[in-house]
């Protein structure tokens, strides 16, 4: 799954000397339920002449919805009493409308549209830099914080999961504890070299972190690049509610003209595969490549994935291939 367009010029931060490579990378909505289908009221006409706001209300009360909808309306009142003029005015312009249009079915409308729980902020955190990926990613500029402090962890986690799914991204909710020890890690060795399978071998792929975005170039990138190399993935982990309700969110943008969603969901595997793993050989790659590099061999990388099992859906073209 994917969000985000081309990568363009967008580069991360410096990468360290590894492996005889120079300084690289450059640092850099709505879960809603369906809105309420209001019927047209029949016989509704509009207040007459020094009909006032209790009145239209009172008319109100002939939409079958009304009940569901009567603490808002008047709490809106009470609360806005201007915004709720204003909408009581709207509402008494139906007799200007052509037969069967209902103006309090308007008015039921625009208090669904107050009520409903929006999760996610649509059309936020959109802005973009010149390769298409977004500025500034905050959680905030994507989900509404506040209102799912209210829900626990699993629900964030369903809700979470719900809205990117239908997205073509790459997107997780890690445990706060698996995040601690990948956050810990990333600190000491902020680079690592990731083996993408191929049709014919192995792509390489640089993963630099940057704050809690960890960015992603080829390899052959940064050597024809160097520290102008365009990021081709972003992974934003978000800990805000790491504290509160042990989790961590994660999601991604990428550049389709290079890596297609399974890919970049192979990358971000690894990361958990390298820098959350129990077991030290595998960290010591990790290890070895930020502070040993000399001693760093590219094929303990893919040696580690194919133990590992990660990539192997990516190889099916190989087999339909030599049939």
């Amino acid at each position: 799954r994917r969000d985000g367009e081309g990568a363009g010029a967008m580069a991360a931060p410096p990468l360290l000397q590894a492996c005889g490579l120079g300084a690289a990378l450059r640092s850099r909505a709505a879960l809603r339920p369906l809105g309420l289908l209001v019927p047209p009221s029949r016989g509704v006409a509009g207040p007459g002449p020094g009909s006032g706001s209790g009145s239209g209300e009172a008319a109100l009360e002939e939409n079958p919805f009304y009940e569901k909808y009567r603490h808002k309306i008047r709490e809106l009142r009470r609360s806005s009493p201007d915004v709720f003029e204003s909408r009581m005015e709207k509402r008494n312009e139906a007799k200007k409308q052509p037969v069967g249009y209902s103006s309090q079915g308007e008015f039921i409308r625009c208090m669904e549209e107050k009520a409903r729980p929006i999760f996610f902020a649509e059309g936020l955190g959109t802005k973009t830099s010149k390769g298409g990926f977004t500025k500034d990613k905050t959680l905030d500029s994507i989900l509404n914080v506040e209102m799912v402090k209210e829900k626990s962890a699993e629900e964030i986690k369903q809700i979470w999961n719900q809205y990117f799914s239908a997205k073509d991204t790459v997107y997780a909710v890690i445990p706060a504890e698996k995040f601690d020890l990948i956050w810990k890690r990333a600190q000491k060795c902020p680079s690592f070299l990731y083996a993408l399978p191929r049709k014919e071998g192995y792509e390489f792929f640089v993963g630099q972190w940057s704050g809690t975005e960890l960015h992603f170039t080829s390899l052959i990138n940064i050597q024809t690049q160097g520290e102008t190399a365009p990021s081709q993935l972003v992974l934003y982990h978000y800990p805000e509610l790491q504290k509160e309700k042990g989790i961590v969110l994660m999601t991604a943008e990428m550049d389709s003209k290079f890596l297609v969603v399974h890919e970049a969901q192979c990358l971000a595997n690894q990361v958990q595969l390298f820098y959350a793993t129990d077991r030290s050989e595998t960290y010591e790659l990790v290890e070895t490549f930020n502070h040993r590099s000399s001693e760093f061999k590219y094929m303990s990388v893919i040696a580690e994935l194919e133990q590992s099992g990660l990539g192997r859906e990516l190889r099916p073209s190989q087999v339909s291939d030599k049939s």
